[in-house]
């Protein structure tokens, strides 16, 4: 019951770091179509924006005069919202590791991304193959809609 299709936007933008704002704006449209509250639809924002920020950052690094891209895929479900973020970047080594707070490739970072991803969502999965790319699936449980 709960797989059935609401809507579904995907799309595709190009490893930029210009473009993190336009996918945190994109999701919080995409959010806003349900009865969310402000603090929920914020929570999305920062967790895309960071699952986005990865991708550019870690994803691609300084790669990024190439034509890497990123892809969002935001579907909302019956029961939950999801946003999908894939790239095919580097890959992460060690998915347990780069979970950890305050764990960064980058010096530079803090390293809270996942937290923040897994502290605003109610699902957060990973994938990643070096060399590959990583997806990362996160969804936001929603209180059960009694059709009619």
């Amino acid at each position: 019951m709960g797989t059935r299709i609401k809507n579904q936007i995907k799309f595709t933008i190009l490893s930029l770091n210009e473009n993190v704002s336009f996918a945190r704006a994109a999701a919080a449209a995409f959010a806003a179509q349900i009865d969310l509250t402000l603090t929920e639809i914020d929570e999305i924002k920062v967790a895309v924006s960071e699952a986005v920020s990865n991708a550019v950052i870690h994803g691609y690094g300084e790669d990024n005069q190439q034509e890497n891209y990123i892809e969002l895929i935001m579907i909302l479900y019956l029961d939950k919202l999801e946003f999908t973020i894939i790239d095919r970047g580097k890959g992460i080594a060690n998915i347990e590791e780069a979970r950890q707070p305050s764990f960064s490739s980058d010096p530079e970072r803090m390293g809270l991304g996942f937290v923040f991803m897994e502290s605003f969502m109610d699902e957060l999965e990973v994938k990643s193959e070096i060399k590959q790319g990583t997806t990362v699936r996160m969804a936001k449980m929603l209180a059960p809609v009694t059709e009619h």
